[in-house]
C-alpha cells in the first residue's frame, strides 16, 4: 500500500500517575515465590521491564481517550468538525454495547456526520485503525480522522497475582503462561491524521505493509470477552517463548514486503519504533531486521506493555524528547497476537505532540514541537 495524500498530524498520550515495580508485584507474589523458591528479581531480569502504570479505579477508557484525543485535536488546532472518521482501537473497552467510540465521539464533541466505530486486534488495533483512516483519506471520503484508544491493565494485573497464589497445584513450568499478564502496563494515545492540504506539518504517511500468520492464533489468549465497566476479572495465558519466535519471524516476512512497497532500504530508516514488549523481543526483533539499536526508542522499561496504544504512545513520548528530526525516515514496525504484523513509512517534517503524565524521557510541559 502506498500513500501520497495522507499526513500523519499530530500525537498525543496520557500517562497514569499511580506506577508498580517489578520489585512489588514479586512481594505481592510471595505465597507463590516462597512455595516454588523462586529468585526476586526474575521479572525484571527477563524483561527489562522495572514499572509499569496503572488508571486508579474505576477509570473507564473512554475517560482517558477522550482525554488523549483532545490533546491530539488542541496540538493541531484543526476544526474538530473537519474529523470524519474516530476509531477506537484499544482491546479494553467500556462495554460490550455500544462501541466505545460513541461516548469518545460525544465527549469530544465531534460532527453527526463523523463515522465511529471500535476496532479490536489485540496489540494491533491503533494500528489497523490508522491503516483504516489513511485508506478513506486517499480516496477523498474524509479530511481527517482521529485514532485512538486506552488500555486498563489493573484488573488483567490483580487478578493474575490473585490467581497465582491461590492455585496450588502450579508449578515452575505451568506458571509460564501467566508471566506475561505480569508485564502489562495502563496508557492512553490519540494520532490525527489529515489530507495533504488539510495539513499544517506535511508528515506524510508514505506506505504500508501488513501480514498475517494465523497458524499461531492459539498463542495467546484471553479466556472471557469482558468490558472495563463490567468489573471485568480478565485471565490470558501466553506461550511467550514462540509467540516470540513467531511474531518475530512474522515481522521479518513484513518487513521484506515493507521495504519493497517503501522502496527503502534498512539503512535508509532514520528512527523506529516498535510495539513495546520487553528486552529480549527487541533485542531479537532488531537484529533479526538488521536495524541499529541506537535508531530505535522504548518505553517498556518504565511503562511495560501496554497493548495497543504502545506504539504510538512510544511515537508520541518519542516525538516529544526529539528522538525524531525533520527529513527523517520513520519505520513504525507492529507486530500483535494472533499472528498479524502492520508495518508503516512516514517521511516527517513538524512534530505536533500533546502529553499529559509524568516521564522520564520527557521534558517538563504539557507539549513540545521540533
Amino acid at each position: 500500500m502506498r500513500y501520497q495524500n495522507v499526513c500523519v498530524e499530530s500525537a498525543a498520550y496520557v500517562l497514569p500517575d499511580e506506577t508498580i515495580s517489578s520489585e512489588e508485584i514479586e512481594r505481592r507474589l510471595e505465597p507463590l515465590y516462597g512455595r516454588l523458591r523462586l529468585p526476586e528479581g526474575r521479572l525484571e531480569l527477563m524483561t527489562g521491564i522495572r514499572e509499569r502504570r496503572l488508571w486508579e479505579p474505576g477509570v473507564l477508557p473512554s475517560d482517558k481517550s477522550i482525554d488523549s484525543g483532545e490533546l491530539a485535536i488542541a496540538a493541531t488546532g484543526i476544526d474538530r468538525q473537519e474529523i470524519g472518521l474516530l476509531v477506537h482501537g484499544s482491546v479494553c473497552r467500556d462495554y460490550l454495547e455500544p462501541a466505545t467510540a460513541c461516548r469518545v465521539h460525544h465527549g469530544l464533541g465531534l460532527s453527526r456526520r463523523c463515522v465511529l466505530y471500535d476496532v479490536s486486534n489485540a496489540c494491533l488495533g491503533l494500528m489497523n485503525g490508522i491503516l483504516q483512516a489513511a485508506n478513506m483519506i486517499e480516496l477523498g471520503q474524509i479530511r481527517a480522522a482521529l485514532v485512538l484508544g486506552t488500555e486498563s491493565s489493573r484488573p488483567l494485573l490483580e487478578t493474575t497475582i490473585d490467581a497465582l497464589n491461590r492455585d496450588l497445584s502450579l508449578t515452575r513450568n505451568s506458571i509460564k503462561s501467566a508471566f506475561a499478564s505480569l508485564t502489562i502496563g495502563s496508557a492512553s494515545a490519540a494520532i490525527l491524521l489529515t489530507d495533504r492540504k488539510l495539513s499544517r506539518t506535511g508528515n506524510r504517511l508514505h506506505a504500508a505493509a501488513v501480514r498475517a500468520n494465523t497458524d499461531f492464533h492459539q498463542l495467546c489468549q484471553s479466556f472471557r470477552d469482558e468490558a472495563v465497566g463490567s468489573g471485568m476479572n480478565p485471565l490470558m495465558a501466553t506461550d511467550s517463548e514462540q509467540l516470540m519466535r513467531e511474531g518475530v519471524a512474522t515481522g521479518v516476512e513484513t518487513f521484506h514486503e515493507f521495504l519493497r512497497t517503501a522502496n527503502w532500504k534498512p539503512a535508509d530508516i532514520d528512527r523506529t519504533f516498535c510495539h513495546q514488549v520487553g528486552g529480549g523481543h527487541r533485542k531479537l526483533m532488531l537484529e533479526s531486521l538488521g536495524l541499529m539499536p541506537e535508531r530505535d526508542f522504548v518505553t517498556f522499561p518504565w511503562l511495560g506493555n501496554t497493548g495497543s496504544v504502545a506504539l504510538p504512545v512510544t511515537l508520541a513520548i518519542g516525538l516529544q524528547t526529539g528522538h525524531v528530526a525533520a527529513s527523517d525516515k520513520v519505520a513504525l514496525l507492529g507486530i500483535g497476537s494472533g499472528i498479524n504484523s502492520v508495518m508503516l513509512a512516514l517521511h516527517w517534517q513538524t512534530t505536533l505532540v500533546g502529553g499529559r503524565g509524568a516521564c522520564p524521557a520527557a521534558p517538563a510541559g504539557p507539549t513540545a514541537s521540533v
